[in-house]
């Protein structure tokens, strides 16, 4: 048995139609940003679809607030004993291939599929992005994506660069400290190990808490830390995603634009998707892979 874990943020019918969908052959687990209404009628189509779904966290972009809700839904979906292979995915995505092909295509797959770097050696918007954990950030009170939050970063930065701020030494984390993407494919062993490992080490806990961006760094410094688990490290998650502006968005909102570049690619899932400009999309990929939502 294989889980689906989905991060939703907006678009409830949307999120409900992709988690229908899946439903057929994954266990679905949900987690709704608190700042979200669900309206009856859709709690009732998840009900009678045995779909999880939990709005316990309040979301906010650039905070470990996301972290938590996926460790939240893993946790959760674990309880299950009959879960062997965990999917993480955004409330924006939707498949590429059909559901079963999905399902069948991580039978019997130890593969971790995963992308990783280390923190030290890339750099994002010309900040080196081991400040992100190295300095103290506090996005679940502060709006990051304000035009104050834009200036308030910057500052934040100067200020501790300034002042040789090092949290990972006060910390006491002497780990090599990797990024990556919160969309993975893991296999229940590494999903426990991680778990295991974040919740027996307040410290990296504590790391991740005041710092920025953290849900594309906690599985990865876990995992690749581990010479057991690193070896099966896959670094491609076969999703289809367009790092230009599209609609006022970046990554891209996807349209049918980009329905081509999806076909011809080795992918499972593509993000990101909005009903304004992605529902002819969503219409192809589904008629083309026979997924009924």
């Amino acid at each position: 048995m294989q889980a689906i874990l989905i991060l939703a943020h907006k678009n409830i019918d949307q999120v409900t139609r992709l988690a229908t969908t899946l439903n057929n052959n994954f266990e679905v687990y949900i987690h709704f940003d608190k700042k979200m209404n669900i309206p009856e009628n859709y709690k009732q189509i998840l009900d009678k679809k045995n779909i999880h779904y939990m709005s316990k966290i309040d979301v906010h972009w650039g905070s470990w607030s996301i972290g938590a809700a996926t460790v939240l839904l893993m946790k959760e979906a674990l309880k299950n004993r009959q879960i062997e292979y965990i999917h993480v995915i955004s409330g924006q995505d939707w498949l590429t291939d059909t559901s079963q092909n999905i399902y069948d295509r991580f039978k019997n797959d130890d593969k971790i599929y995963m992308t990783y770097f280390k923190a030290t050696e890339v750099k994002k918007a010309g900040e080196p992005i081991i400040w992100w954990q190295k300095y103290y950030f506090n996005y679940d009170r502060i709006n990051r994506r304000s035009t104050f939050g834009k200036f308030y970063h910057r500052g934040l930065l100067l200020i501790q660069t300034l002042f040789r701020v090092n949290k990972l030494k006060k910390l006491g984390i002497d780990l090599e400290i990797y990024s990556g993407e919160n969309w993975v494919d893991i296999p229940r062993d590494a999903v426990e190990y991680c778990i295991s490992y974040l919740d027996s080490h307040p410290n990296l806990l504590k790391m991740l808490q005041t710092g920025c961006f953290s849900d594309e760094f906690w599985m990865q410094t876990i995992l690749c830390n581990s010479p057991k688990f690193k070896q099966r490290i896959v670094k491609n998650h076969h999703r289809y995603i367009k790092w230009q502006k599209q609609h006022g968005s970046y990554p891209a909102i996807l349209d049918m634009s980009d329905f081509s570049n999806i076909s011809k690619g080795d992918y499972i899932f593509a993000r990101k998707f909005d009903s304004t400009y992605s529902s002819e999309l969503i219409s192809n990929l589904n008629n083309t892979h026979k997924n009924n939502d």
